[in-house]
């Protein structure tokens, strides 16, 4: 509690200083690359022969995926703390990468958890982790992924809070850190608006955005909240939820209490976490952000899922239509857009969060395929 305490407090005082604030803005326009573009996807819109769709394009943002928003924003606030050292999970990489980025940049040491099933089906965000300066910790005990990654970043940082900063990665854990992420990623909707205005003068009829913990999602909804938009978050469907190899949260799971929030998880009837599957490393988890589920209950957000299958369907889609190959995560999100888009009116508009691109999971897609790469 001491930890989270003197988070907050200073999350707080950094959100008013103008200084911390200037310096970040110069980043994202200089060194993230922000604002990433709103791209009409006229080919795969054409092909799908439905409503119009428009590509927000995290994956053209420096290190290749919305995780650079949170990383350089958390990093920031951990130099203005006065912590030498910082540390984060990751499932995927893109968030361990961009941790290693930020602290590169600021001069920081990194140690980043990474679960043994992870480490091997992402091994070149582990290359890339390295040689950005960073320690990459192999997780192998339980899943030996996600959750476990998350479990052993809270016990090093409760050790060593006095030096280190906890770089959580999506809007979950404890509080203030769904607030944290959510407001460093909250840039991602606010262009969107913005953007999707010059190009069509209104804004869109959905939202569509993949939900692991869930911060790209909340990055692109948090600004249309207020707004008459439906949004949709799509979740790892697996192998499909009748057999219980998935991490549809939502689909299947119930409300419980892990790693400091209240929300929907996978559990038994005695409240043991279960064992998750996804083709997706980043969605592969077995709980998801706590604001998320407060907008599930309010109906405010759909969430639905696309099984693994449908997400390499759509990761090939995009490829061949757009020239755009997108991260497994998205890919998720695409597969929800090819079942709506044909079922809507065409001068309807939906904006797809292409949160990360796919060059980290080519070698595990080829692999899936039967397809050996030297």
């Amino acid at each position: 509690m001491p930890a989270l305490l003197e988070l907050e407090a200073e999350y707080g005082k950094a959100k008013e200083d103008r200084a911390f604030k200037n310096e970040l803005e110069l980043l994202q326009s200089t060194y993230i690359g922000r604002p990433t573009s709103l791209y009409f996807a006229k080919r795969l819109t054409d092909h799908l022969d439905g409503a119009k769709i428009y590509l927000k394009r995290e994956d053209l943002a420096h290190t290749g995926a919305h995780k650079i928003n949170n990383a350089i924003g958390q990093v920031l606030l951990a130099k203005k703390m006065g912590k030498k050292r910082v540390i984060a999970e990751t499932g995927a990489g893109q968030h361990g990468v961009a941790t290693a980025t930020g602290a590169a940049l600021c001069g920081l040491e990194c140690e980043i958890y990474m679960g043994s099933i992870d480490i091997k089906r992402q091994a070149l965000n582990v290359f890339r982790m390295k040689l950005l300066g960073a320690k990459v910790n192999e997780v192998s005990i339980g899943s030996q992924t996600l959750k476990d990654a998350i479990n052993e970043s809270m016990r090093d940082w409760t050790t060593n809070v006095r030096t280190t900063h906890y770089v959580l990665g999506t809007v979950f854990g404890p509080h203030p850190f769904p607030s944290i992420v959510r407001d460093f990623q909250a840039v991602i909707g606010k262009e969107a608006k913005r953007q999707i205005l010059k190009a069509e003068g209104r804004l869109p009829d959905y939202l569509i955005a993949c939900v692991g913990g869930g911060s790209n999602a909340m990055g692109l909804f948090n600004e249309f909240l207020s707004d008459d938009i439906k949004m949709i978050g799509v979740e790892a469907g697996g192998k499909g939820i009748e057999g219980g190899e998935h991490a549809a949260r939502f689909a299947g799971g119930s409300i419980g209490v892990l790693q400091g929030c209240k929300t929907y998880l996978l559990q038994d009837n005695d409240g043991n976490v279960l064992e998750t599957h996804s083709v997706s490393a980043g969605l592969d988890y077995a709980s998801v952000g706590p604001q998320h589920a407060f907008f599930k209950d309010s109906g405010r957000i759909e969430y639905t899922y696309a099984v693994d299958a449908e997400a390499l369907a759509a990761f090939e889609l995009l490829s061949r239509t757009e020239g755009i190959i997108p991260a497994l995560e998205s890919a998720h999100a695409i597969a929800e857009v090819a079942k709506l888009a044909p079922r809507l009116p065409k001068d309807k508009i939906i904006i797809v969060n292409l949160s990360g691109r796919g060059d980290k999971d080519v070698q595990q897609v080829a692999k899936i395929k039967g397809i050996e790469i030297c």
